[in-house]
C-alpha cells in the first residue's frame, strides 16, 4: 500500500506540471492587460511600462516569446538569452520554494489571500458534498429497490430536474422562496453571508492563549480558524455554531443538488446490476430478508462506482463554487478565481488552479485507497 501511494504521488507530478503549464500560457491568451484591468482609465503606456517592469511582466513568456499590446512576438535570437530567463521559468522557482507570488491586483502575498478564502471554499464544498451524499444515495437506493414504481420514476425525474437547473437560477430561487416568501416563518433561511451581521469569529490563537504562537503552526491554526464550523466546534460556541451552519444551508443545496443527482442515479444503476447478480439471488433463495440482502450483500459491492463519483464531486465542487459564492456573497476561491480572471491577475489565476488541481489529486489519490477497504479482493501490489 505505501508504495502504491507513493508511486502515486510522484505519478502526479508531472500531472501537477502539465497543469501549471497549461493555465500559465492560457491565462497570458486571454485578451487584455493587467496594468489597464487594474488601473483602468488611468493606465498610460509610460505607467505600463513601469507596471510591467514591476511585476516582471516585460520579460519573455517563454524564451523567444513577448506578449505585447498587438499580440504576441516571436524573437529567434533571443531565445539562448532568454532559456532561463523567463516568466515561467521564475514562476516555477517560485512555487518550488513554496512562494505562490503577490497578487498584481491586491498586491497582497497570495498564500495570505489562500489563507484567508480557501477554508469557505472547503467548507462549503463539504457541507454540499455531505448533502449530495445523504440524499443522492438514499434516493438512488430506494430507486433500485422499487424499481419501475411511482417512487422510482419520481426520483429519477427530480434527478434529472436537478442536473438541468443550472446553479445560479437554483440560488436566485431558493433565496426568493427561503428569504422572502417564507421570511417570518420558522422555516426562513439567510440569503447571503456567512454568518450574522455583528457576529465574528475569534482567531483560534487568541481563543487558546497562543498569541505567541509564530510560524508555519501559527499559519495552520488560522487557516482552520476560518472554518467556522470547526472553530466554533472546538470553542464549544453552539450559538454561533448553528448561525454558521444555517448560513451555509442554501448555499449547499444550490452547489450540491447537481452532484446529488449524479450520485443518485450512479447509485441506482450500481445496485441494480448488482442485485441481479447470483450471489444476492442465492441470498434471498437462503430466505434472507430483504432489507438484510441490500445491506449486507448489495450495497458494499455497489458502492465502487458511487465512491469514485463522489470523489470526483468533491474536486468540482471544490472548483465549482465561482457562481455559488457569487450569488451568495459569500468571499472565496471561487468568487477571487472570476475576479482574477477578469482583472486578469495572473498569479491569483495560477496559484489558485495549482491548488485546485492538488485538490483533485489527494481526492483521487484517497478513493483509490478507499477501493481495497470497499472490496478485500483489490490488492495493491
Amino acid at each position: 500500500m505505501t508504495r502504491y501511494i507513493l508511486r502515486r504521488l510522484l505519478l502526479s507530478i508531472p500531472v501537477l506540471l502539465g497543469i501549471v503549464l497549461v493555465v500559465f500560457f492560457l491565462a497570458r491568451v486571454i485578451p487584455g492587460d493587467p496594468c489597464r484591468a487594474s488601473l483602468g482609465e488611468h493606465a498610460t503606456d509610460q505607467i505600463c511600462d513601469a507596471f510591467n517592469v514591476r511585476f516582471g511582466l516585460d520579460k519573455a513568456i517563454i524564451p523567444g516569446i513577448y506578449k505585447t499590446r498587438g499580440g504576441f512576438d516571436l524573437i529567434p535570437a533571443d531565445i539562448p538569452a532568454t532559456l532561463l530567463d523567463n516568466q515561467f521559468v521564475a514562476y516555477l522557482g517560485r512555487v518550488v520554494t513554496g512562494d505562490l507570488g503577490d497578487s498584481i491586483k491586491y498586491g497582497r502575498p497570495v498564500t495570505t489571500l489562500l489563507a484567508e478564502r480557501l477554508p469557505l471554499t472547503i467548507e462549503l464544498a463539504l457541507y454540499a458534498l455531505l448533502f449530495a451524499t445523504l440524499v443522492g444515495v438514499s434516493l438512488g437506493i430506494i430507486s433500485a429497490i422499487r424499481r419501475n414504481s411511482p417512487v422510482d420514476v419520481g426520483t429519477m425525474a427530480l434527478a434529472n430536474l436537478g442536473v438541468s437547473i443550472p446553479v445560479f437560477v437554483l440560488g436566485l430561487v431558493l433565496q426568493y422562496v427561503f428569504a422572502v416568501v417564507l421570511r417570518g416563518t420558522p422555516f426562513a433561511l439567510p440569503p447571503s453571508g456567512r454568518l450574522t451581521a455583528g457576529v465574528q469569529a475569534t482567531p483560534l490563537a487568541e481563543a487558546w492563549g497562543l498569541e505567541w504562537l509564530g510560524g508555519p503552526l501559527r499559519g495552520l491554526l488560522d487557516f482552520v480558524s476560518n472554518i467556522y464550523t470547526f472553530n466554533f466546534l472546538v470553542t464549544l460556541r453552539f450559538d454561533l455554531l448553528g448561525d454558521a451552519i444555517v448560513h451555509m444551508i442554501l448555499p449547499a443545496i444550490a452547489l450540491g443538488t447537481i452532484s446529488l443527482a449524479i450520485i443518485a442515479r450512479i447509485t441506482r444503476s450500481s445496485l441494480l446490476e448488482v442485485l441481479g447478480l447470483d450471489y444476492t439471488r442465492t441470498a434471498r433463495a437462503k430466505g434472507l430478508a430483504e432489507r438484510t440482502v441490500v445491506r449486507r450483500h448489495a450495497l458494499r459491492n455497489a458502492m465502487l462506482p458511487v465512491v469514485t463519483i463522489v470523489g470526483l464531486q468533491l474536486g468540482t465542487l471544490l472548483g465549482g463554487a465561482v457562481l455559488t459564492e457569487s450569488i451568495f456573497n459569500l468571499t472565496g476561491v471561487g468568487r477571487t478565481l472570476f475576479e482574477a480572471i477578469t482583472g486578469r491577475d495572473y498569479v491569483v489565476i495560477q496559484a489558485f488552479t495549482l491548488i485546485i488541481a492538488v485538490g483533485f489529486v489527494v481526492v483521487n489519490l484517497v478513493v483509490d485507497v478507499s477501493y481495497a477497504w470497499l472490496d478485500p479482493r483489490i490488492r495493491y501490489s
